[in-house]
């Protein structure tokens, strides 16, 4: 019996495929762009792509967008605010914004891969207030500070 937590999707456009692990060993599943017609984004200039889906996430996880590595390094491409959350209680279309940091403009078709979604758990926490915290060795060396 497959023991893998159960998403539920919902999509708008049947012609363009679910998203899937491309490889035996991918964490993550491609989002392609539902778009009416290309887009073009200029150097800088930034663009939110709806995926035409929606999800239904169990209780205890999140889903991350993400980069897909290739785009970046071929276009410049990526995912501005990355990794983006998806809430669990979050029943709206996915959109991922993209910022394009390369030196050409970059076109985005329909059913291009633009980013890829991977799924976590997602702990939450009881904060405690408190005035002192633990001793460490690193105490509040941050930035670069551990490669000293």
């Amino acid at each position: 019996m497959d023991e893998r937590p159960r998403v539920k999707i919902q999509r708008q456009d049947p012609a363009l495929p679910l998203p899937r692990y491309e490889s035996p060993g991918a964490a993550g599943m491609d989002l392609r762009a539902r778009l009416a017609e290309p887009l073009t984004i200029p150097p800088l200039g930034r663009a939110v792509i709806p995926t035409g889906l929606a999800l239904e996430i169990p209780a205890g996880y999140e889903a991350q967008v993400r980069p897909r590595s290739g785009l970046a390094a071929s276009s410049g491409l990526t995912v501005l605010n990355s990794p983006g959350t998806i809430d669990s209680d979050y029943r709206g279309e996915l959109k991922v914004i993209l910022v394009n940091l390369g030196s050409a403009p970059c076109s985005v078709n329909n059913g291009d891969r633009i980013a890829q979604l991977v799924f976590a758990p997602a702990l939450r926490v009881a904060l405690e207030a408190v005035d002192h915290l633990s001793e460490t060795l690193r105490a509040g060396g941050g930035f670069g500070s551990t490669g000293t």
